[in-house]
């Protein structure tokens, strides 16, 4: 089941969720609107970056995230797909804590991003039971953009 801003705030409260900073304008119906931290091109680290056509870029959040007994999905903003942004996201798992790095595309036009924009929306399920084993992969805890 996919959870409502009624949920996401609830689960904060509760402790399942925690979103660093959280900015409450960035709360939508039914998820959350993650900011880039850093983005990653042409082999550097910036904090602003023009991305050209077929250009291949990683950004992080600048949100830290921990998930406790709680999933999430993530989709890129609708305004991205609409300039021909191609990005590859995944499940966040429960258990995972860190800054989220996330890979994309540049198709038909030139980008604009900065630190601070938002990118992409973290969309948070409830799981039907607690995990036998809860992320604790070679991610967890990640800062900023990590690759490898």
């Amino acid at each position: 089941m996919i959870l409502s801003d009624r949920d996401i705030k609830r689960e904060i409260t509760k402790g399942n969720i925690s979103i660093e900073p959280f900015n409450v304008k960035n709360l939508t119906p039914n998820g959350y609107d993650l900011t880039i931290g850093e983005i990653y091109v042409d082999g550097e680290l910036k904090e602003e970056a023009e991305i050209l056509p077929l250009k291949w870029f990683a950004i992080s959040t600048l949100e830290y995230i921990k998930l406790k007994n709680v999933a999430a999905q993530l989709w890129l903003r609708s305004s991205y797909a609409r300039k021909g942004v191609i990005a590859s996201f995944g499940k966040v798992d429960a258990g995972f804590e860190g800054n989220l790095t996330l890979p994309a595309v540049a198709t038909k036009e030139k980008l604009n991003l900065k630190k601070g924009d938002t990118f992409c929306q973290i969309v948070f399920e409830y799981l039907s039971s607690s995990p036998l084993k809860p992320y604790n992969g070679k991610y967890k805890g990640q800062r900023g953009v990590k690759l490898e």
